[in-house]
């Protein structure tokens, strides 16, 4: 996690039709690896894959002894020309 510089963080974009299993082993895996991620959804359908996602991630993390959190906001994400609100979901270890 950054000091005084510049984070580029991974970014996760999940869609309504989005195997949340698959989303929350990406997750689990950034984590190890880069220690947070974030995840972004756009529309009703896909911001619930990404919270039943980080909901399964938080079990895969769990035996190592990681705990996660989510911190949601709000972005906007240029979609075929047109700019869309997109739920962005900071994830990190407590």
């Amino acid at each position: 996690m950054a000091g005084k510089g510049v984070l580029i963080m991974d970014i996760l974009k999940v869609s309504a039709r989005s195997a949340p299993n698959s989303v929350a082993g990406a997750i689990a895996g950034v984590i190890r690896e880069k220690g947070e991620v974030e995840v972004q959804a756009v529309g009703a359908g896909a911001a619930n894959q990404a919270i039943k996602a980080i909901a399964i991630a938080r079990g895969y993390l769990a035996p190592a002894g990681l705990d996660i959190i989510c911190i949601p906001a709000f972005g906007n994400v240029e979609i075929d020309m047109v700019e869309r609100t997109a739920i962005r979901l900071i994830v990190q270890p407590r």
